[in-house]
């Protein structure tokens, strides 16, 4: 995670604010770096365990209409492993847009210009990262557990 907050801070300084610009990254970018980051992880790795048994106490008309999705234990935990880690990226992206923001603007603006900037871009920015994370912990999280069920059989509870 220290990687990934270093890595788009440098990626801030290259792509963001004008040449000859500051390149001090404020302390607040970081922790909102980090901040998403946790929000991410999170919902990727702790929260398809939580959620997934849950989607078997849904109502009939709703596990009827996706049963082949939710029919069976693993059916459940892959589609909470695709699912979760991108609905995550509707509350994280903010807080990757208000970093970058507060990073490119190194001014005192009111929160509600830099609200503004965030609602405009949240859409198109949340589905760029939700296409970003799929691969990696949605289709990454359904192999690597599959593997650890071949493969690990022993340390699964």
């Amino acid at each position: 995670m220290s990687l990934s907050v270093y890595k788009d801070s440098q990626f801030a300084k290259i792509f963001g604010r004008s040449p000859g610009a500051a390149t001090t990254i404020p302390k607040l970018t970081y922790a909102l770096f980090a901040c998403r980051d946790a929000l991410t992880i999170f919902a990727s790795f702790n929260l398809p365990t939580i959620i997934a048994p849950k989607l078997a106490e849904l109502p009939p008309s709703v596990k009827n209409r996706f049963s082949r999705l939710l029919n069976t234990e693993s059916g459940r935990m892959n589609t909470t492993q695709f699912i979760v880690p991108a609905a995550a990226q509707l509350f994280s992206t903010p807080l990757h847009l208000l970093g970058l923001d507060l990073y490119n603007r190194q001014k005192k603006l009111a929160f509600s210009d830099r609200g503004l900037l965030v609602a405009r871009s949240w859409a198109s920015a949340t589905l760029a990262r939700m296409g970003r994370i799929i691969p990696a912990f949605g289709v990454g999280g359904v192999v690597n557990a599959q593997l650890r069920r071949k493969w690990m059989p022993d340390t699964e509870q």
